[in-house]
C-alpha cells in the first residue's frame, strides 16, 4: 500500500491504491507514518509524497468509516500521521496530481511544499454526507490559506482547481512534474533545509484544537454513520471521504 523508494538525496513515499485512488484505511495510515519516519531517521534532506495511477488521495476510505468503532481514535489516528509529516526534520514535498480528497488534502496541508500539476484538484466533501476533514484540517487550512477560503472550502464541499489552489496559496506551484521542485530543493544544503524549516515551523501549540476536531468527528459519525453507509452502497464501491 505504501511503497519508499531512495532516489539520491530525495526519498520518495508512494500511496500505492489506485483501485481506491489512494483512499486510506487504518492500516495504511500506520504505514504512511512508518515511512516517513524511516525516511526521516536516514537523514534523507528531501521527502517526496505522491499517489499512485494518477490521483494524490482520496481521503478517508468509506468502508473504513463506515464500521468505526471508534471514531475519535480514528481521527486522532490520521491527525498523528499528518503530525508526523509535519515534524518531520526533512522537507516534505507534495506532488499533487489528480484528486486530493479529505484527508487526503489534510496529509497535503501537513507537507512543507505542496506543488500541484494542472489536472490536480482538492474538495473538502466531507459535509456531504455530515462529517468534515479532521485529520488536523481545521487547523491547517485555515492558516494556509485563510480562514475566509477556508470556510469556503470546507462549508461547500465544493471542487477547487489547481489554478484557483496556487492563487489562494493551497499550492505554491503547478507544474508538469512536481518532482522537478523536489528535486530542486534537495540540491541545497541539508543542514540549512532543516534549520530554516524548524524556524518556520516553530508556532504556537495545535493540540487543544485538534482534540477538539477528533471528539467533534465522533459526534458527528455517531449521527450519520448510517448516512455513510447507504452513500456507500449507492456508490457501489467507489470514492472515500
Amino acid at each position: 500500500m505504501i511503497r519508499t523508494t531512495a532516489d539520491g538525496p530525495v526519498r520518495v513515499v508512494t500511496i500505492d491504491r489506485p483501485e481506491r485512488r489512494n483512499a486510506l484505511r487504518p492500516t495504511d495510515l500506520d504505514e504512511l507514518a512508518a515511512a516517513v519516519t524511516d525516511a526521516d531517521s536516514n537523514e534523507t534532506p528531501v521527502i517526496y509524497l505522491r499517489g499512485a495511477g494518477g490521483h494524490f488521495c482520496a481521503g478517508a476510505d468509506l468502508d473504513s468509516v463506515s464500521e468505526l468503532a471508534d471514531p475519535e481514535a480514528f481521527a486522532q489516528k490520521g491527525q498523528q500521521v499528518a503530525n508526523t509529516i509535519a515534524d518531520a526534520s526533512a522537507v516534505v514535498v507534495a506532488g499533487i496530481d489528480g484528486a486530493a480528497r479529505g484527508g487526503g488534502v489534510e496529509m497535503a496541508l501537513a507537507c512543507d511544499v505542496r506543488v500541484a500539476t494542472p489536472d490536480a484538484t482538492f474538495a473538502e466533501p466531507g459535509v456531504e454526507f455530515g462529517l468534515f476533514g479532521a485529520w488536523g484540517g481545521t487547523v491547517r487550512l485555515p492558516r494556509i490559506v485563510g480562514e475566509g477560503e477556508a470556510m469556503d472550502i470546507a462549508l461547500s464541499g465544493r471542487v477547487v482547481d489547481a489554478a484557483e489552489a496556487r492563487r489562494i496559496g493551497l499550492v505554491s506551484r503547478v507544474v508538469e512534474d512536481p518532482r522537478t521542485v523536489a528535486d530542486e530543493i534537495a540540491s541545497n544544503r541539508s543542514d540549512a533545509l532543516r534549520v530554516v524549516k524548524r524556524r518556520l515551523r516553530d508556532d504556537a501549540d495545535d493540540k487543544a484544537r485538534e482534540r477538539a476536531e477528533a471528539e467533534a468527528f465522533a459526534r458527528l459519525h455517531e449521527r450519520y454513520v448510517g448516512d455513510i453507509r447507504q452513500t456507500r452502497g449507492e456508490r457501489g464501491g467507489d470514492d472515500s471521504e
